[in-house]
């Protein structure tokens, strides 16, 4: 694959339909044609009151184009947002981006909230901030971010201030790196799961975890030696991590094995 950079320059949609094709995914030029008819269209729904405005967008953006949650989820195809502005299906990252997309068309303020496991929106209208469910629009209560939180975290988990915090562009499309990187190693696509991994260490070099899931990968493609050598440097640099113990397991057993090459 051709080395992309990542840097701190990255627009949406433009990077994310650049990524899909860099990965093998799609072609970026449709899905931008696409993407360039969309926002042109919606600017039919400009109404002078905010709060309708942005009522009318989820009714256009849900009925009449009829986006919505991708059956298979945790898909590949459902975590590549060229796929999901010409198919119209996607999951909670793909849809929110979008979203803030055509809303920004709108002169209307919606941010991504990264929740563990779940991507949310978050509104401000007439300084009411409000908080919506990306797959289908509809207004969540804190009850419901909350069981969001503890259905991915467990029972035990709270609902922090830092879990309502709006995301950065970076850290927005990080999350649709990490989410296109496990739906490779679903369809094991372990070639571009290893792509998203080198790009994701490209901006967070420091996130030892990424190196253990690269380790998982590089095994999975038969490359024992880079398998071992980000093993150790998750040992190295995190020796109190719960999980050590078990890195270190996992690296005595690849020890035993002969690098194949590719």
């Amino acid at each position: 694959m051709a080395k992309y950079l990542l840097n701190d320059a990255v627009s949406i949609p433009e990077t994310a339909f650049e990524l899909s094709e860099h990965l093998g995914f799609s072609t970026s030029k449709p899905a931008m044609w696409a993407w360039y008819e969309m926002s042109g269209a919606v600017l039919s729904h400009y109404v002078v009151d905010q709060q309708t405005r942005l009522q009318g967008l989820f009714n256009w953006f849900y009925k009449d184009l009829g986006f919505c949650a991708r059956d298979n989820y945790f898909s590949v195809e459902a975590a590549d947002l060229s796929y999901c502005v010409l198919k119209r299906q996607g999951n909670s990252t793909t849809l929110s981006i979008l979203l803030i997309l055509l809303a920004k068309q709108l002169d209307l303020k919606l941010e991504a909230i990264l929740l563990p496991g779940n991507t949310v929106l978050k509104s401000q209208v007439n300084d009411v901030i409000k908080y919506h469910d990306p797959l289908t629009g509809k207004e969540l209560g804190r009850h419901q971010l909350h069981a969001l939180v503890r259905g991915e975290m467990g029972n035990a988990a709270k609902l922090k201030p830092s879990h309502l915090k709006p995301a950065t562009l970076k850290r927005l499309i990080s999350r649709m790196l990490h989410e296109l990187k496990a739906g490779c190693i679903v369809n094991q696509k372990f070639e571009s799961a290893m792509e998203c991994c080198n790009l994701l260490l490209q901006w967070h070099p420091d996130d030892v975890h990424l190196n253990r899931e690269r380790a998982f990968i590089a095994q999975q493609l038969g490359c024992i030696k880079v398998a071992m050598s980000d093993l150790q440097h998750f040992i190295d640099l995190s020796p109190h991590d719960p999980v050590t113990e078990l890195v270190k397991i996992q690296l005595k057993e690849l020890s035993q094995h002969t690098q194949v090459y590719h």
